[in-house]
């Protein structure tokens, strides 16, 4: 299976009505032509209750990391893959050390909501998130939580404190209320395992750090420009990676369609999704042709479904003929 291509794309469908209308009309030629040749493998069946995105558990699957998307350690993943950050202490080795990543973000509270908006709407550059994080890392580092800066929107933290987190992950958050999430760490308070107390320590922090935030010269300044205050912070992809992960097939995501998908703007939606049907999915479609194994994942909101191209059985290519499968005969499922 070393010598497997897979394709896998995320946002290749949206329940949302927008999306509902374009697909109407969304002609995709080369999806069509490996759909009638490929066999279906399996499927990850789900709702937008899940803590993470049918991308993230087809992903971490296909890589052979543990959890199921949300419980993936997915920090200490790339920790592991790319080594420590240059400011990360050296005392600590990237493979025992307990990783997160932490994105300063902004939450729109109303009377029956509370909204995470996309943290790129706080037009953050490095000077000013270097600055912030500076804010925010001493009050971590009392509880043993090391704050490192990888890029404006995500910090790198390190602690024993994140071992055994688990939360929603931010694609899975952002754009939406975040209270069920919240409301159900808080109905857990009174229970004990590892699980809870990493919530409860990480429920306090955040706490703390919404209260020194509100009345803060950083936001005062923000404020003073019009921008967005940073009110929150969302801790993702926590966990401790013990050993190395095994190789699993190498996966390529095509991240095309995430961007217009997240923003709801379908007409750019469709416009990337001409693009990758052009592109990757051309090649991929060309590769099998040649017999190369191919593997082929589409995610939705709420469901991923993979397809293969070994082993086509009789009854399958008797029907691949006749009842040849397309986009339009399987998008409702993602």
């Amino acid at each position: 299976m070393s010598d497997t291509l897979h394709l896998l794309v995320p946002y290749a469908a949206s329940h949302h009505p927008g999306c509902q209308h374009t697909l109407q009309t969304l002609a995709l030629p080369h999806l069509d032509g490996l759909l009638r040749q490929l066999q279906r493998q399996g499927s990850d069946s789900g709702d937008e209750d899940h803590p993470a995105m049918p991308h993230e558990r087809a992903l971490a699957r296909a890589l052979g990391l543990p959890g199921d998307g949300a419980h993936t350690p997915w920090a200490a993943w790339q920790v592991q893959r790319q080594g420590p950050p240059p400011e990360h202490p050296p005392a600590q080795t990237a493979d025992t050390s307990a990783w997160a990543f932490v994105t300063p973000c902004h939450w729109q509270v109303g009377t029956d909501h509370i909204t995470l908006i996309d943290p790129h709407a706080l037009a953050l550059d490095e000077a000013a998130s270097r600055a912030l994080l500076a804010i925010v890392a001493p009050w971590l580092q009392s509880d043993g939580i090391t704050l490192v800066y990888e890029q404006p929107t995500r910090w790198l933290a390190r602690g024993d404190a994140l071992a055994h987190l688990v939360t929603p992950s931010l694609e899975r958050a952002q754009g939406h209320d975040v209270r069920g999430w919240l409301q159900h760490q808080a109905q857990t308070s009174g229970q004990h395992s590892p699980q809870v107390q990493a919530a409860q320590t990480w429920q306090r922090l955040h706490s703390e750090l919404q209260m020194l935030l509100y009345t803060h010269p950083f936001n005062d300044a923000r404020s003073a420009q019009g921008l967005l205050p940073v009110n929150a912070f969302w801790v993702h992809g926590a966990g401790r990676l013990h050993a190395t992960a095994p190789s699993g097939v190498p996966v390529q995501v095509e991240d095309a369609l995430r961007a217009p998908a997240l923003r709801q703007d379908w007409a750019a939606w469709a416009s990337a999704w001409a693009a990758l049907d052009a592109g990757p999915l051309a090649r991929l479609h060309a590769h099998m042709a040649r017999g190369t194994p191919v593997q082929l994942t589409l995610c939705g909101q709420r469901s991923a479904i993979t397809w293969h191209s070994g082993g086509r059985s009789l009854r399958h290519k008797i029907s691949s003929i006749f009842r040849p499968q397309r986009f339009a005969d399987v998008r409702e499922q993602l």
